[in-house]
């Protein structure tokens, strides 16, 4: 079984350095040459350009472009592979077909080939199956060596992986992965193995390609598809999100995989495999982003709720990037530079306090350094307030206009209001001027003077409604009445398949996910008792040359950004789909990932240097597919290693802190108890370091979460920090009545994690025993049956020895006992 404890908080240093380079001055004294420059010059990195740095032109979507998904399929050690798949093909193909090319066949002899190969795969030798499942991936892969260029690759790609769609390849191939996991031999001899490679997941490898190749080929709406490509392609999506192999969603059997892997009872899955299959089935059965928004406008509708205030995608991607908070030393510089060239300007003793600040990368766990200080470093830019500047200063010199500040002329989201915070406010003003209150009741206003009625009136204009409250409220009406609440309609579509299916075993599942997204994290240290999930990138002979070594490092760093690319995805489409779906089937996953310490393990991801995990070159083109089976590849060389691809960044590694931030807003959001979680856990300094990265949607989750937390980290943090302050308020939605930036109304409720988690706990219980668990029903509930000749025609099996000693019985059951008859009848 999987135990919580090999990610808990202590396991996870979270607040420290992620183990990288020893940050004090004791330690770095202590370092060698080498790395004492190494961690100067990182220094340097870190504090120098960030505010010139430009806006990365990234676009978020629910994948990435489609050749780049198909690359990251393969590690680069399963380079020399495709080559045998080829031969494998070729071997199939001339024993059956004349000299022709696969591009020269026609149709019918297309399909007759495709058939004769799916009959192969049936044959019991393991040797013959796997050659067989190598020549269909070459078809999957499009019959590469008789393309001249990419594009002809993926236009035989998706012909090919639809003509195998429909002579029936996928049931197939899912037995054969059933068969596979289920091979007790394999498992127990990778148990035994001290040290496991790409060739002890051979045949998991090769079975899972083929299904990843045709879940990404076939969830890619092409216009130009035939009609009847259209009908396989709505059919095989029905298929996969439903229980029709195996009795259970694809994405079941997949979570299962996951967690045997990660019980350690089969280390040898290729678990990159399987986690990016497993992503990909959930976003093509459930849908991804655009489909979310149009599930929740229609059912806004059907609820009869008003229209959504905005399209969140749209604003979302109209948003522009603010400027990071400048470092410490640029403030530093920047001041000295002022002071040289007017020895005779005074500065003020306040601007001058900005600058004495700390070593933003110290890991000081003392509090009060960090209540004081926290993270100033990028806090406030080079200018202070400007009418303060120019009352003891002259003027600056002047910026080119590309580094203006402009204002919006209009904040991009329009304010939101809960009733309850309607509420709140009738009932503080009636306490204030009437001196009693009326409950809920947010009609009456009576006695209160006009000011308070035009407040209620703007609050009112903006109240929103969201499906949860109405999901929350006939939950408890079906609670308080179970007989004449009626039967509730549920309907069956792939989410609510998929929460059924993954129900019995979620926190499992949960737990399984983020102990891979644990040992994938860049921060994590190497421990012994972590799992092992290189297999599937290891060669069986580690490498001899400088060379190899690079690439294999190279392969390593990317293996483990595609993982958490692929956890994160999963992660939030999960939240997103179950939140519209129920509520509770959101808050039973939210639980079981805030109790298997998803909130610290977030924040130890984030506590590296973000701007250089996001421009990270973890990629060698050349070796990416479907380019290497195209292109005469050129010789690799160590420089041409090191200087990697001239991208501005990495798009997977963008994508996936934008996602591990949105699972974090997902989590804590409403949530007092994991709020102050974020604050107990120091996220304050780590948030705001994430800043840096000039995207304005990822600036926008970082916001989100500093915002909920800025009451509680004190009157000198938001002293210290009122350029992120502005942010905040520029660019995330206002809440009226939301004290946030002051922290005058601070709750004065304890802080009781577990009294608030239980209350949950208790509501999610409910609803799942009275939704799925029909054996559980109450008995009191159950219809009773008062009619005498029915009661008395039912047969009822009386045991064998009862039969024997009958006479006995009615003797001193009946014949021996007097009974009152006018009593009875009476």
């Amino acid at each position: 079984t999987i135990k919580q404890k090999d990610i808990s908080p202590k396991n996870m240093d979270v607040g420290g350095n992620g183990g990288g380079l020893p940050v004090n001055n004791k330690q770095r004294a202590m370092l060698p040459n080498k790395s004492r420059g190494e961690f100067i010059r990182n220094q340097r990195k870190d504090s120098e350009g960030m505010s010139e740095s430009p806006d990365l032109e990234f676009e978020y979507a629910d994948t990435d472009k489609w050749a780049a998904e198909l690359s990251e399929l393969y590690s680069y050690t399963e380079g020399p592979e495709f080559a045998l798949n080829r031969k494998c093909f070729d071997e199939e193909f001339r024993t059956h077909v004349s000299d022709k090319k696969w591009t020269e066949l026609d149709a019918e002899q297309h399909r007759a080939h495709a058939m004769r190969l799916l009959d192969s795969l049936e044959v019991i030798a393991r040797e013959k199956r796997l050659k067989v499942a190598r020549a269909i991936l070459y078809m999957a892969q499009g019959t590469f060596a008789e393309c001249s260029s990419e594009a002809e690759v993926q236009h035989w790609m998706r012909y090919n992986i639809f003509l195998l769609l429909d002579v029936g390849t996928f049931s197939a191939l899912v037995e054969l992965l059933n068969m596979e996991i289920d091979n007790s031999a394999a498992c127990s001899s990778a148990v035994r193995k001290p040290a496991i490679s790409l060739a002890d997941s051979t045949d998991l490898r090769v079975l899972l390609n083929i299904m990843y190749l045709m879940v990404e080929t076939i969830q890619q709406d092409d216009p130009a598809d035939r009609p009847e490509w259209r009908a396989i392609r709505e059919t095989f999506k029905t298929e996969l999100g439903s229980p029709l192999y195996n009795n259970e969603p694809i994405s079941v059997m997949l979570f299962g995989m996951v967690t045997k892997f990660c019980s350690g009872h089969a280390p040898h899955f290729p678990m990159k495999k399987v986690l990016l299959l497993l992503w990909k089935s959930i976003l093509f059965t459930l849908g991804g982003f655009e489909q979310l928004q149009s599930i929740k406008v229609r059912k806004r509708e059907e609820l009869g709720l008003p229209p959504l205030p905005e399209d969140s995608i749209r604003v979302i991607r109209s948003m522009r990037a603010a400027s990071p908070p400048a470092s410490a030393s640029d403030l530093i510089e920047q001041q000295q530079k002022r002071a040289r060239r007017e020895h005779k300007a005074l500065i003020k003793q306040d601007n001058l306090d900005a600058f004495n600040e700390k070593d933003p990368y110290k890991a000081d766990d003392t509090r009060e350094d960090e209540d004081d200080n926290d993270d100033n470093d990028n806090s406030i830019e080079a200018e202070s307030f400007p009418l303060e500047r120019d009352e003891v200063m002259p003027p600056p010199i002047p910026h080119p206009p590309s580094e203006r500040v402009s204002f919006p002329k209009g904040l991009p989201w329009a304010p939101k209001v809960r009733e309850k915070d309607i509420e709140n406010f009738l009932e503080s003003s009636r306490s204030k001027f009437i001196g009693y209150t009326l409950g809920n009741d947010t009609d009456t206003v009576v006695g209160l003077p006009r000011p308070i009625h035009e407040s209620i009136k703007t609050l009112k204009q903006h109240k929103y409604v969201s499906i949860a409250e109405i999901q929350i409220s006939k939950e408890e009406e079906f609670q308080k009445t179970p007989l004449s609440g009626g039967e509730e309609e549920v309907e069956m579509c792939a989410t609510e398949l998929l929460y059924q299916g993954i129900l019995p075993s979620l926190p499992q599942y949960m737990i399984a996910l983020l102990k891979i997204l644990l040992a994938a994290a860049p921060t994590s240290k190497a421990k012994t008792d972590s799992i092992n999930i290189l297999a599937d990138v290891l060669p069986e002979e580690m490498p001899t040359t400088v060379l190899q070594s690079m690439k294999l490092g190279v392969d390593v760093n990317r293996h483990k950004e595609i993982i958490v690319k692929a956890i994160s995805a999963i992660l939030l489409l999960l939240l997103k789909h179950f939140k519209l779906n129920h509520i509770y089937q959101f808050e039973y996953m939210a639980q079981h990932l805030v109790f298997a310490n998803c909130i610290p393990l977030i924040l130890k991801f984030f506590n590296q240097n973000i701007m250089s995990y996001i421009t990270a070159k973890n990629s060698i083109s050349v070796l990416d597919f479907p380019y290497c089976v195209v292109h005469e590849l050129p010789e690799l060389t160590a420089e041409s290693l090191e200087a990697g691809d001239n991208n501005q960044f990495c798009w997977r590694n963008l994508f996936s802190c934008i996602n591990l931030l949105r699972i974090l807003n997902k989590l804590t959001k409403w949530k007092h108890s994991r709020t102050m979680m974020l604050v107990v856990f120091k996220s304050a300094p780590i948030l705001k370091r994430a800043l840096k990265v000039k995207q304005a949607m990822m600036q926008l989750y970082v916001l989100k979460l500093l915002k909920v937390q800025t009451k509680y980290l004190g009157r000198q943090w938001r002293k210290s920090n009122m350029k992120t302050m502005s942010a905040i308020y520029q660019k995330v939605r206002h809440r009226l009545n939301d004290d946030w930036a002051y922290g005058n109304d601070l709750d004065a409720r304890p802080w009781d994690f577990q009294a608030e988690e239980c209350a949950l706990r208790a509501n999610i219980e409910r609803f799942n025993s009275r939704r799925y668990d029909k054996n559980q029903s109450n008995p009191d509930f159950l219809p009773v049956d008062n009619c005498l000749q029915s009661v008395l025609g039912q047969r009822v099996d009386l045991p064998e020895d009862f039969q024997m000693n009958y006479d006995l019985w009615l003797e001193r059951e009946v014949f021996s006992k007097p009974i009152s008859w006018e009593e009875l009848l009476q």
